[in-house]
């Protein structure tokens, strides 16, 4: 018996030693949350959002986990930032994870982190854009994709550099107009729109908000046909790109040129709502698609076998692939820190040193001061044939840029 009992504590002092010690390094895992809009109005990308992620703790989990320890992850539905704060409460007091990874929406993010800081758990965002969620002089939140602010400035830059050559105008001689929805990820984007616009010397002639859950644009398009406006640059969700598209026809107005910063743009359950001789030539500054060229994002042909192996599917958006490069890059870093310590794991994450180029995304991974990566960069994709093929820059491009919007 006492040889038994020392056996014992010799194993239990192990277990304490370990950097991954706790509960669930008892049982041979490292436990991890997965925060996502999994029902609600932001399902449809929240779930595409997720199934990355999954695809990254199943191919790290097949390699041998982290460290030794498989990846368990409990998922949290966070349909509206009441709900994410709930939802971090419970991942973090209750089932004690480790760690956060999430979220695809930058209002849920954003209040979810809140709760992440303060109960000192590291909160790992691979989608959400919107620029505050790395600003705000957190330690513990980092970020892997890229923010509104490089969204908007690939736009505005992408009329100059694609769309006008393309077209054989001036830049300066398009009459350009902002739409967005009046959230914060519209909000956001618009605002940086504008800003670059003006640095940039374009012509913006309409700057419209509307309601996400609008059941009526066509006021919106009235005023766009009656401004002439050749360009619109549109942030939107799913339901209200479905709504342009279908109310644009109606209204015989058909601008020379529009570009989606993500969102609805970037799903191929819109282009089946809408048509896809209705959204041929749309052109969308997205998450890296998987109609992008190998070369320049090593892993992403892997990547999409992987996913059609698990879901029967193409991916439908790229948001499953920023997803799983993001949860890749902070999966490394942990199994460097060698510890789910915050401070530890925060040390690792500013250590990542990737060079653009090198993902399957076709982003590098450097981190700031404030968590977020500096190499992360949106790419202009346009719908053609029924496909969202990437089109800009010219290393990452699978088709040449086409003009004209819809069925000829």
């Amino acid at each position: 018996m006492k040889s038994f009992a020392r056996a014992a504590l010799a194993a239990a002092l192990l277990v304490a030693a370990s950097p991954f010690a706790g509960p669930a390094a008892a049982q041979g895992t490292v436990k991890f949350g997965a925060l996502y809009p999994f029902s609600g109005g932001l399902a449809l990308l929240g779930d595409e959002s997720f199934r990355g992620f999954e695809l990254a703790v199943e191919e790290r989990n097949a390699a041998g986990g982290i460290d030794g320890k498989k990846i368990e992850f409990i998922k949290g539905d966070a349909v509206d930032p009441n709900q994410a704060v709930g939802e971090a409460r419970r991942l973090t007091s209750v089932d004690k994870v480790s760690a956060i990874f999430g979220t695809y929406s930058s209002s849920l993010s954003l209040a979810a982190t809140q709760v992440t800081e303060l109960a000192g758990v590291p909160y790992f965002e691979l989608g959400a854009v919107s620029d505050p969620i790395t600003e705000r002089g957190f330690k513990y939140v980092f970020r892997t994709n890229a923010t509104a602010r490089d969204f908007a400035n690939r736009m505005v830059d992408s009329v100059i550099e694609a769309v006008a050559p393309a077209l054989g105008v001036k830049p300066t001689d398009l009459k350009v107009g902002i739409i967005h929805e009046d959230s914060l990820y519209g909000q956001t984007v618009s605002g940086y729109q504008k800003t670059r616009a003006k640095e940039k010397g374009l012509n913006v002639v309409e700057i419209l908000p509307y309601s996400a859950k609008s059941v009526d644009l066509t006021p919106v398009i009235l005023r766009l046909k009656s401004a002439g406006v050749d360009v619109v640059l549109q942030t939107s969700y799913q339901n209200d790109t479905v709504l342009f598209f279908r109310q644009m026809k109606d209204q015989g107005y058909k601008p020379k040129a529009v570009m989606g910063a993500g969102g609805g743009y970037s799903t191929r359950d819109t282009m089946q709502a809408v048509g896809a001789e209705n959204m041929e030539g749309a052109l969308d500054v997205d998450f890296t698609q998987f109609n992008t060229n190998p070369k320049a994002a090593p892993g992403l042909t892997d990547f999409v076998a992987k996913y059609k192996a698990k879901y029967g599917i193409e991916p439908r958006s790229g948001h499953s692939l920023a997803n799983y490069m993001g949860a890749k890059v902070f999966f490394d870093a942990i199994a460097d820190a060698k510890s789910t310590d915050a401070d530890k794991v925060r040390a690792a994450v500013l250590k990542v040193d990737i060079p653009v180029g090198q993902t399957a995304t076709g982003w590098g991974a450097k981190f700031s001061e404030q968590g977020q990566n500096t190499r992360a960069q949106p790419f202009l994709m346009q719908w053609q044939g029924g496909n969202l093929v990437t089109v800009f820059p010219e290393a990452a491009a699978v088709a040449k840029l086409k003009t004209g919007v819809g069925a000829n």
